[in-house]
């Protein structure tokens, strides 16, 4: 047993949390994980059943006297997202994550920690196993696949629970409530491109958007940050009054990120390579002021493509097509929630775009809580895209959670927190997904609530999670199960 554990409360969840911490569970790699825990209940008597994903429930009956109570289920997911500095040794697929302590929070050597949603997995095993506790009838489901594409959750059976109260364990700040986030969908618009050689009087040149900070697409995308394929529709749009013709465009990585970078080649007349630089430095200058705040370190530059000046170019009608597109397509928030104050309801963001031998294509993400305003947007997209000349193809995405502020699980919680700790948690909605949307449309009825011990820079190897509000978490849950009726 790992020695960063020694001394910590409560001693289960950590126990569980140093063994799961020694099984690979990388998403879509979790068979191991799967066993662990169907062999831990089969070893303390609990029924449990796996379905053919790998999703896993145990049933764990009542404490004696609360056989009556509502059955609840606790809820995290198995996988992990597995990620390593690059000077780190280290194979996800058999070797242990190294848990190191720094003082009040415990890390991993080098790699992803794993609390995401580590700690939820080792919560359910020490409660499964702790005789002490009193509870109703309860229910623990243990996911798999959520971090890259919800899979496990997109497909739980409508029977595969019996609860109809849900505690989601897969929050990230202590002392906050989550009722309600956002689903999300992609909107994907592309182009069969004809490229033509253009005269020996053009000449190529690079512009590139560097230096913008990015970010998740839906916790920051009310922070004002650049949009690098945004940006670079104006610059385009720019060289366009000197007759500039785009060969090639390149930016964003994700879907679910906001584009830091982008780049693209453009044959402009060598007659008026000054005038170009000149007005890209003047936008240069523009949009640095615009984004001073925020973007400090935003730079739009033009070079020299190379020697050869009889580049490829798209010819004007689909030069105008892509160039009025990117200027067309929306980003940033739609809608704030009239409900919880400061919650982004409602967004988009032109996320991801790539030329190919003959086509360009641009990824969009739409995210709202409210399952007719992802429509809603995603037909505005779909309307632009289908302007542009453009095929537009949609996915199915996944659904929001809309904020019930009347919960009955919620008003339990909110007296549970105020009598342990003297003040009242904080109640919250976020602008990203969560396995409660799908869970709550595979599921009708249920009542639900998310939360969680303090957890930092998850998804990187400087995750963290803060050790002493592991116990107040901990703490927090058993007072839920104690007054659940």
């Amino acid at each position: 047993m790992s020695t960063a554990i020694e001394g910590l409360k409560p001693e289960l969840v950590w126990k569980y949390f140093a063994e799961i911490s020694r099984i690979p569970r990388c998403s879509k790699n979790e068979a191991a994980m799967t066993k662990y825990v169907l062999n831990t209940a089969k070893k303390l008597g609990l029924q449990a059943k796996a379905d053919k994903f790998g999703n896993v429930v145990v049933r764990k009956p009542a404490s004696a006297g609360r056989q009556q109570a509502r059955p609840i289920a606790l809820q995290g997911h198995l996988d992990m997202v597995c990620e390593k500095n690059n000077d780190t040794v280290h194979d996800f697929l058999k070797d242990p994550i190294e848990l190191v302590r720094k003082g009040n929070v415990m890390m991993a050597n080098g790699t992803t920690l794993g609390a995401d949603n580590g700690v939820a997995v080792a919560t359910n095993l020490a409660i499964m196993e702790d005789a002490s506790i009193e509870h109703g009838p309860l229910e623990f489901l243990f996911t798999v696949d959520e971090e890259t594409g919800l899979t496990g959750a997109h497909n739980i059976a409508g029977d595969f629970l019996e609860s109809r109260t849900l505690l989601n364990l897969d929050s990230e700040e202590e002392g906050a409530l989550y009722v309600g986030c956002s689903g999300g969908r992609d909107s994907i618009g592309s182009w069969k491109v004809h490229f033509v050689e253009m005269p020996s009087s053009y000449t190529a040149v690079n512009v590139t958007v560097t230096g913008l900070r990015g970010g998740h697409s839906g916790l920051e995308i009310d922070k004002g940050r650049g949009n690098a394929i945004k940006i670079m529709g104006r610059a385009i749009l720019a060289l366009d009054a000197i007759d500039g013709r785009l060969s090639s465009i390149n930016g964003g990585n994700k879907h679910n990120a906001i584009p830091r970078e982008c780049e693209a080649v453009v044959s402009i007349p060598s007659r008026a390579l000054a005038a170009a630089e000149k007005s890209i430095g003047e936008l240069n200058t523009t949009i640095r002021a615009e984004l001073a705040s925020v973007e400090p370190d935003l730079l739009i530059q033009m070079r020299a493509a190379g020697t050869k000046k009889n580049a490829k170019a798209l010819g004007k009608p689909d030069h105008r097509k892509i160039m009025q597109t990117i200027l067309a397509l929306p980003h940033g928030v739609i809608k704030m929630s009239a409900e919880i104050a400061g919650l982004v309801e409602t967004s988009t963001n032109t996320a991801v775009i790539r030329t190919a031998r003959n086509s360009i294509r641009i990824a969009t993400s739409q995210r709202s809580s409210v399952a007719s305003e992802i429509e809603e947007i995603a037909q505005t997209v779909a309307s632009i895209f289908n302007l542009g000349g453009a095929s537009v193809e949609s996915t199915d995405g996944y659904p929001g959670w809309k904020p019930n502020m009347d919960s009955p699980i919620l008003g339990l919680a909110k007296s549970a927190y105020r009598s342990l700790y003297g003040k009242d948690p904080e109640v919250k909605a976020i602008h990203a997904g969560l396995e409660c949307g799908i869970l709550g449309e595979r599921i009708p009825g249920m009542d639900m609530l998310s939360f969680g011990p303090t957890l930092e820079g998850v998804h990187s190897p400087d995750e963290k999670i803060h050790i002493d509000t592991v116990e107040k978490f901990w703490n927090f849950l058993l007072e839920i199960l104690k007054r659940a009726n």
